[in-house]
């Protein structure tokens, strides 16, 4: 099994587009509060006052910042100069990238505006070519807020945390970087796979700049060996060409194929050469999965069987650090704990994860299901940030084969009346609809929990701790739960009004919340335990009363860690397991599959 694609580089910000020629601007910046938002009127795009520092990319929240001050500030300025020399850019384009700035960025190169963004978890960049001098600064100014009807996930809008909402996240928390490239070069790329005609669809946009003729040399291969190529020439700004990638031998199945599933995570790698007037300018790598995540008869198929999944709601907070993972390190070991405590995949919850978690998910084999972070009122600004918000998220993430399902909202958070409410039920058709237009390939969620609309799943949330109650509250007559005569959660019903169950596979996506009863301050789900051995019996107890049900085909255990005041989790905030790791992996890697029903494969 493969650890890293050929195209690996550590660190880098991007997995699925790779160049050699980039340079973080991860580190040290002057910073500066402003509180009173008079920063834009006295030109602190020309020199951010004062002399205090914080390290990007983390928020002057936490710790691993250097500042570590919890009291919110709405506005929040940085600087620093540009590792940049004119040999490193004579006759080529700059661009700086932002992973995530939250919420509304601003940024200015020597004084001079490169652009403007609003979204706090997804990715934008800026050509800064144009502003660009012997010596350059880049200033950046980032605002927030406690609006409710602002898109902020598990982030408080409150001077205090509480319930399951944590200290905010201001200003830059993922990685910055610059790049550079010729005036020539790839700007997007797509790639969506069909197992069914053994084949790779590549989509690729090209800035042309003032080239008149350019070729794209495409390359696919296999653990090293090649499996596909093919010169296309490209006579407007983008290019499409399947690749047939079946091939037979002893190292692959029947079909040709190598598949991406949880137990073999096979990738392919691909490489793309742009030629401008017989002239090399562009060199991208990158990698895919052949996979296909679909339904039929009430089950979620993985390359047309049936999968049972075992996920773990996993919140993506560090002590030490917040939202912002403290190194690609962090990423992988949480990775790796996921795995050994008996998960084949996590719902990523509220959050949208820094893309190096998603890569290593691809490399590992474990499933992910992706979630928007919510707004907590509705109206016009929420329901346009969250449609933006998925639109960059969908496109960002489109190329990573272990994601398999987007979640669009979750408890009706943001759209609290959704039962009755016309609009609100209409937003969710909406996204669910546009994340379709744009990804077919993938299952979509509209509304996680309960008081679903359009979906291609029904979850539902219950954290009942007994196990026998559960079993008869879900084992005698399901069709009471699933057609709003029963509240399986005793708090909403599965449906909006006006929508019915169609067969679609079910799955109970938060239950459990277990957390010990000891010094420590905080809370979980149900009654604490006050053992080791109380905890693993109440948690194999649930966990199979969940599991035996004939028509669930996947459960999400609540939660991976503590996060902050919320202390259900397996781990602790320090990763380390309460009770015994090998014993809670045993119980979730028991095999279920004889509880499903058959499914007739095409």
């Amino acid at each position: 099994m493969k650890k890293r694609t050929a195209s690996y580089i550590k660190d880098y910000p991007r997995p699925q587009l790779v160049r050699e020629n980039w340079k973080s601007l991860n580190g040290s910046w002057r910073f500066h509060f402003d509180d009173e938002k008079k920063g834009i009127r006295e030109g602190w795009y020309q020199g951010v006052p004062g002399n205090q520092q914080i390290l990007v990319p983390f928020t002057y929240e936490t710790e691993k910042s250097g500042i570590g001050e919890e009291v919110p500030h709405f506005c929040v300025w940085y600087e620093r100069i540009l590792p940049l020399s004119l040999q490193d850019y004579v006759g080529k384009r700059v661009i700086v990238h932002f992973e995530g700035c939250d919420y509304r960025t601003i940024v200015w190169i020597n004084g001079r505006k490169a652009g403007e963004h609003l979204g706090g978890y997804t990715r934008f960049s800026f050509d800064i070519t144009e502003e660009l001098e012997e010596q350059n600064i880049i200033t950046v100014m980032a605002e927030d807020s406690f609006d409710e009807q602002q898109l902020r996930g598990k982030q408080r809008w409150r001077e205090e945390s509480f319930r399951c909402w944590y200290v905010q996240t201001t200003g830059i928390w993922k990685d910055v970087w610059l790049e550079i490239v010729d005036p020539v070069h790839l700007t997007l790329l797509k790639m969506t796979p069909n197992i069914h005609k053994g084949e790779i669809v590549v989509e690729a946009d090209i800035e042309r700049g003032q080239a008149s003729e350019i070729t794209a040399d495409i390359c696919i291969s296999f653990a090293g060996r090649e499996i596909a190529h093919s010169l296309c020439s490209l006579r407007r700004g983008s290019v499409t060409a399947a690749f047939d990638i079946r091939e037979s031998g002893e190292d692959s199945e029947q079909t040709g194929i190598h598949y991406w599933t949880p137990g073999f995570p096979e990738l392919y790698d691909i490489e793309i050469r742009l030629q401008s007037d017989g002239k090399c300018v562009d060199i991208v790598r990158s990698y895919f999965g052949m996979r296909e995540i679909t339904t039929n008869q009430g089950n979620v198929l993985l390359n047309g069987e049936p999968i049972f999944q075992r996920l773990v709601l996993d919140q993506g907070y560090w002590k030490e650090s917040g939202l912002t993972p403290p190194s690609e390190e962090a990423i992988r070991r949480d990775i790796e704990l996921t795995k050994k405590l008996g998960f084949n995949g996590a719902r990523k919850h509220q959050k949208t994860e820094d893309e190096k978690y998603y890569y290593w998910c691809d490399v590992e084999g474990l499933l992910v299901w992706c979630e928007s972070p919510s707004a907590y009122r509705f109206g016009d600004r929420s329901a346009c940030g969250c449609m933006n918000e998925w639109i960059q998220m969908v496109q960002q993430f489109y190329n990573h084969p272990s994601i398999v399902v987007w979640t669009a909202f979750n408890e009706s958070w943001g759209i609290h009346d959704i039962r009755t409410d016309r609009k609100q039920q209409q937003l969710t058709e909406a996204v669910y609809h546009m994340i379709k237009t744009l990804d077919d390939t993938r299952l979509v969620i509209s509304n996680d929990g309960w008081e679903h609309t359009v979906s291609d799943i029904i979850t539902l949330h219950d954290y009942e701790e007994d196990a026998k109650v559960f079993r008869e509250r879900y084992g005698k007559d399901p069709e009471k739960i699933l057609s709003g005569r029963t509240y399986h959660n005793l708090l909403r019903p599965a449906f909006a009004d006006g929508y019915t169950y169609a067969g679609q596979p079910i799955l109970i996506s938060e239950y459990g919340g277990i957390a010990f009863q000891n010094e420590q301050i905080g809370w979980g789900y149900g009654n604490k335990v006050k053992t080791p051995e109380e905890f693993m019996q109440r948690y194999e107890g649930i966990t199979e009363a969940v599991a035996e049900l004939p028509y669930v085909c996947g459960y999400c255990y609540t939660q991976l860690t503590d996060v902050q005041q919320e202390i259900n989790g397996l781990l602790n905030e320090n990763r380390k397991c309460k009770t015994d790791l090998k014993e809670i992996g045993t119980i979730n890697e028991k095999r279920f599959q004889s509880k499903m029903k058959e499914v007739p494969c095409e």
